[in-house]
């Protein structure tokens, strides 16, 4: 399924250091910044028994569908026509852990029934889908470094394929001990936050007279770096004004010099899962800061030849493409 076309057309954040797209190509690491206070974002009725990443990720996607024009007191749509795509590989790390810790403690009777269910690897997805009232399919991504890429092409043929008018599509990780532990980083150098993205059929935006702000174009998967760059830019014809690098991974040859990087882990921390929505939103900053220039296509890649597989994404501003 090919997810060319379909626009972004709403962007949500909840992360330290940043509050919209254009926030996101900030060069000055966040470490340091206040932690996002889900409570005082969104109110403390309905967050007691939820796990950190399912708050964060309530935050991100209330604004998304706020930006998106989607969400007022109430949808402003059925909520049969927008499905939930969630990328994490280690949202409720912590949960799983600590469920883990209490059978062995305790065994099965001293688990708590109320904390049981965020064990379930799609309990952020479904958290955000009951809160909003969002009917459409319902879906959780874990697949390693190129997860949040594979998140937003998931979403986009969903839409593309016609089982959704338009998908909320969220990157979510926490920083804690257990995921500290289990990646070997530093706390502080682990992202907590959440990415949310509004992808939506043209005619379905346009009805309703909204307006995106980036469009998808190419997408593929490739066991390299390279390889990525090569079936992206193929024919292509014109350089991309910026491209968002995977996470630690090394330059490529295949771009000239002068194309703008940037490693948005450096800014925000290991992103893991979350990445792929992350660097997508800050495409959307790109176009909204840089004028004439961003009209050219930004590229997006998650993953390294270290990794099982390389995922990439070309986005252009809404109206630019063909």
């Amino acid at each position: 399924m090919n997810p060319a076309g379909i626009l972004v057309t709403g962007v949500g954040l909840a992360l330290p250091g940043a509050s919209r797209p254009t926030d996101l190509l900030r060069s000055a690491p966040t470490a340091g910044s206040p932690a996002v206070d889900p409570a005082a974002v969104l109110g403390r009725r309905g967050l007691r028994y939820k796990d950190r990443a399912s708050q964060l990720a309530l935050c991100a996607a209330r604004d998304g569908l706020r930006a998106a024009g989607l969400l007022e007191d109430e949808l402003t749509v059925p909520g049969g026509s927008v499905g939930v795509v969630v990328s994490s590989n280690l949202g409720n790390l912590d949960t799983v852990c600590g469920v883990a810790d209490e059978i062995g403690e305790l065994g099965v009777n001293g688990i708590s029934p109320m904390g049981l269910p965020n064990a379930s690897s799609n309990v952020i997805a479904s958290s955000v889908a009951i809160r909003y009232g969002l009917r459409g399919p319902n879906l959780m991504v874990c697949n390693g470094a190129t997860s949040g890429l594979d998140a937003v092409y998931w979403g986009a043929a969903m839409v593309a394929a016609g089982r959704a008018d338009r998908i909320l599509v969220i990157g979510v990780e926490t920083s804690n001990r257990w995921v500290s532990g289990l990646s070997g980083r530093p706390e502080d150098q682990l992202l907590d936050g959440a990415v949310a993205l509004v992808l939506e059929r043209a005619e379905a935006a346009g009805a309703r007279g909204a307006v995106g702000t980036a469009v998808l174009g190419r997408y593929t998967r490739a066991a390299g770096v390279d390889d990525c760059l090569d079936r992206l830019l193929d024919g292509s014809g014109e350089a991309p004004a910026a491209w968002f690098v995977p996470e630690g991974g090394p330059p490529s040859g295949r771009l000239a010099a002068d194309v703008p990087r940037s490693d948005l882990s450096e800014v925000f921390g290991a992103s893991s899962g979350a990445l792929g929505v992350l660097q997508c939103a800050a495409a959307t900053g790109w176009f909204a800061a840089n004028g004439a220039d961003g009209r050219r296509p930004v590229l997006v890649t998650a993953g390294t030849d270290r990794d099982d597989a390389v995922a990439g994404f070309l986005l252009a501003p809404a109206g630019a493409a063909g």
